[in-house]
């Protein structure tokens, strides 16, 4: 065997790996109705979400609940989101990502239209949790779903679907916010339901119909030999042997790190979706409406760089991505947090939108390479708890230290989001 090919038979662990021997002929297209339809689950999903947060402050006053109380009914969806996922992962292996997808879709339009006929805390936090355990659900199964096929086409295409999500939770909180005034709340969130009734059927249908992703080695980048031991087990002796192999101590090892890579990027986002307006007001003494420009060009700045996701990945490499991506982050995080100007700390904003919109999507392609469907639920919810936990430490640290200061902790969580991936390749070699 020559030098040459030598070098293309073991693939840089920063590059995309080529096609395995035993991987049968590519059957979808890069943009293929699978892709589609995956596509579409993943911006109605963002959509569905989006429109019942709009709704919250209404929802609230319906059910006349204090700040403390609306929060324990809010902890009740998150809930059901963590309880779901590792289920949903174990669903997953047994019937496969795309029914289970198709499912969790359902449920999530129908638990939707439920917060508008709460008239009570406690009745709220019942449909959150079930509203939770449809959106936890829906994440993990999706994302399983997103990892099969992107090694079906054999390109990074996974920031593609989270682009979709992004859209989808834009265009959501858009049209939400359009029809406040004229519709009530049940019949926007019903309008919104039956939405993604539709688009869950009509998307599930081809998602279906399409062929079943093969099974192939996954890239060593992501997964290691750790995901390679999945793949094996899963052609050896299906989800049973697949599962074993997920549940090895370093496969487990691995999929932890990139959980934790997930759950210092969420940590940002849901800090910055729930301080940004503040921040922007209080202490950088913008007007409401240019505060809410701020987020939206965070948010606007996420979608585009996901959009870009793929190409970057191929060109730079997945490792690569998330260093630059952590940094850019980190770096506009300290710029929007610390800057006294009110045009700098929105540029800090945006910067911090291109830096994280990749590290989630490719942490969580990463876990599932190398711990399949189970990989996806154990980083997602780690993922999710980011998210969680980011509102409230940013909370505390505001009263301690002002709210500037403790939005540097975003900087941190960015900075270690960027370097966790490295220690994940330097273990694979």
């Amino acid at each position: 065997m020559s030098l040459r090919n030598k070098i293309r038979s073991h693939p840089s662990p920063d590059r995309p790996s080529p096609q395995s021997r035993s991987t049968p002929p590519l059957a979808d297209s890069p943009w293929g109705p699978a892709r589609l339809a995956l596509t579409a689950f993943f911006a109605v999903d963002g959509f569905l979400f989006a429109a019942w947060v709009v709704r919250i402050p209404d929802v609230r006053s319906q059910v006349s609940a204090s700040h403390s109380a609306l929060g324990l009914a809010l902890l009740c969806l998150s809930i059901g989101a963590v309880i779901t996922m590792p289920m949903v992962g174990r669903l997953c292996l047994r019937f496969g990502s795309r029914p289970v997808t198709v499912g969790s879709l359902a449920l999530l339009s129908l638990a939707v239209l439920l917060p508008a006929h709460a008239h009570s805390i406690a009745a709220l936090g019942g449909v959150l949790l079930l509203f939770g355990a449809g959106y936890g659900g829906a994440n993990v199964a999706m994302n399983s779903a997103a990892v099969d096929l992107v090694a079906q086409l054999r390109r990074p295409v996974m920031p593609s679907f989270h682009a979709g999500y992004s859209f989808g939770g834009l265009l959501g909180t858009g049209v939400s916010g359009l029809l406040a005034g004229p519709l009530s709340t049940a019949w926007a969130l019903a309008l919104s339901g039956l939405l993604g009734m539709a688009v869950t059927v009509g998307a599930g249908i081809v998602l279906l119909r399409s062929p079943a992703a093969p099974l192939v080695a996954p890239d060593r980048a992501a997964a290691g030999t750790a995901g390679t031991a999945v793949a094996e087990g899963a052609r050896d002796g299906g989800a049973a042997s697949a599962a074993a192999a997920a549940g090895r101590p370093q496969t487990r090892f691995l999929v932890l790190l990139l959980g934790v890579t997930a759950l210092c990027t969420a940590y940002g986002e849901g800090a910055i979706a729930d301080w940004t307006t503040l921040h922007l007001t209080d202490d950088v003494h913008a007007s409401a409406a240019v505060a809410a420009t701020g987020y939206g060009a965070y948010a606007f700045a996420m979608a585009g760089g996901r959009v870009g996701g793929t190409w970057l990945s191929i060109r730079l490499g997945q490792n690569r991505l998330m260093l630059f991506g952590g940094l850019t982050a980190a770096a506009g995080m300290l710029v929007a947090a610390l800057a006294p100007a009110v045009p700098l700390s929105i540029c800090g904003f945006v910067l911090v939108g291109l830096g994280l919109a990749n590290l989630f999507p490719l942490a969580i392609a990463r876990a599932g390479a190398a711990g399949g469907p189970q990989g996806v639920a154990l980083a997602s919810s780690l993922g999710y708890g980011g998210m969680l936990i980011g509102p409230v430490v940013i909370g505390f640290l505001a009263d301690a230290a002002g709210l500037p200061m403790a939005l540097t902790t975003v900087a941190v969580a960015a900075t270690a989001a960027a370097l966790l991936p490295l220690t994940v390749g330097r273990r694979n070699r």
